[in-house]
């Protein structure tokens, strides 16, 4: 049974094999995961169609394939049970021993596998036999510590020496620490660089943000909003909204409800420019941007215009905690029509977010700050956050982008007007 990259999702075509889970040899369970597959957007599992042993590894880790292209093959029956313990592996070798002995009296001279070889997959064995390493000098970075081809071929570029096998492999390990001179520590003086291969996602982030450089006439506004009403109204209202809704309120929320006021008013930043048309839209699909150990990505709120503040929580809650976790789907992470970036939640006081392609317009919030302000004709310290509006000048002019800023910063400073949609 042929095990193939499954369709991807919307404008996605290509992947990376990120891990596999099971090596060659191994038994599968239908609908266990196999392997990892890494795209632009999402990492994802392809499980077992069916049962059986895995038979071979095309597409190795590390490699790009496209969608429907051969990842591996399954083939029938039982593979290697998993790795026994040390008691049980012991018992294996004095068992097999005096059959090692006879063959060794009636067939070539050849060193004694050490424990560990007979979990190596045939290509690596295959590799190791010709090279002439010993397995047990390399380690292993594949699944339980497996040796990969990929562990070999790095032992060998490193010019390690292949020591003659020992008799046993207790005995292998210990000529081989009594050979492995002494780790030098490195002059205080010396500079080092590792070199990391950048996953797809990343390399994926950095292909759309330069293209929203070189293609959108991208301006930034800036505005500032006093969050004293905001603030209270959370104070106010916290407990009972969570016994409620079952979901604490959050300042998200009000910056949602607060651009739909003012996307009504401006549409042109809801909108895209297609060839040589703009699409307007009646909805809002709201992107939420949250930064992940993988890369920073942006789930889609649909329909966001029709959500609640209750709902709105909510489903930022589930896709930020999905997000973190790898588990959007790609539906989750297409097709939004404006963004919400928030900055101040690693401290920052002012940026200029980059567009999110297609979109016409990205908002972005900052650290709320306490800073002196002119009150009437006193001066007060008021809770302070910095807002920037990056737009597409080609579809949106600066007179608009200022609006729609001014329209969210009188809907946080005066929530009512959100209450009431005005």
């Amino acid at each position: 049974m042929d095990i193939k990259v499954p369709a991807l999702g919307e404008s996605v075509t290509e992947a990376t094999v990120a891990k596999w889970f099971k090596a060659v040899g191994d038994t599968v369970a239908q609908d266990e995961p196999l392997v990892e597959l890494e795209t632009d957007k999402v990492t994802l599992e392809v499980p077992a169609s069916q049962a059986g042993t895995l038979s071979e590894i095309v597409a190795q880790e590390g490699a790009e394939v496209e969608v429907g292209a051969l990842l591996g093959v399954i083939g029938e029956g039982e593979g290697k049970p998993a790795p026994a313990g040390d008691d049980e592996k012991e018992e294996k070798k004095k068992a097999a021993a005096p059959a090692k002995e006879e063959k060794a009296k009636t067939g070539p001279a050849r060193a004694e596998k050490s424990g560990d070889e007979a979990s190596l997959s045939p290509a690596v064995r295959k590799m190791v036999a010709e090279t002439g390493v010993d397995p047990e000098q390399i380690e292993g970075t594949g699944k339980d510590g497996r040796l990969t081809k990929a562990d070999v071929e790095k032992h060998l570029e490193t010019g390690a020496a292949a020591p003659a096998k020992a008799d046993k492999p207790a005995e292998a390990r210990e000529q081989a620490r009594e050979e492995k001179p002494a780790a030098k520590p490195r002059p205080a003086d010396e500079r080092g660089e590792e070199r990391v291969r950048m996953t797809r996602l990343r390399r994926r982030i950095a292909e759309r943000l330069k293209e929203a450089q070189n293609t959108a006439a991208m301006l930034t506004t800036f505005n500032e909003v006093d969050m004293t009403a905001v603030m209270a109204a959370r104070e106010k209202y916290r407990d009972r909204f969570e016994q409620k809704h079952g979901v604490r309120l959050g300042f998200m929320s009000f910056f949602a409800k607060a651009c739909m006021v003012a996307l009504k008013e401006i549409p042109a930043v809801n909108a895209q420019i297609d060839g040589d048309e703009i699409v307007y839209r009646s909805f809002v699909d709201l992107g939420i941007a949250v930064g992940t150990d993988q890369g920073l990505v942006v789930p889609v709120l649909r329909n966001a215009d029709r959500l609640s503040f209750a709902e709105v929580e909510r489903q930022i809650g589930a896709l930020g905690r999905k997000a973190r976790a790898g588990e959007l789907s790609i539906d989750e992470l297409t097709g939004g029509t404006f963004t919400i970036t928030n900055g101040g939640v690693y401290g920052s006081l002012l940026s200029t977010p980059i567009l999110n392609p297609p979109q016409s317009g990205i908002l972005g919030m900052h650290k709320i700050q306490p800073r002196p302000m002119a009150v009437g004709d006193r001066v007060e310290v008021r809770p302070m956050m910095y807002l920037a509006m990056s737009y597409d000048h080609r579809i949106i002019d600066g007179s608009d982008a200022v609006t729609f800023l001014v329209r969210v910063k009188e809907c946080i400073e005066d929530p009512e007007r959100i209450m009431l949609d005005i």
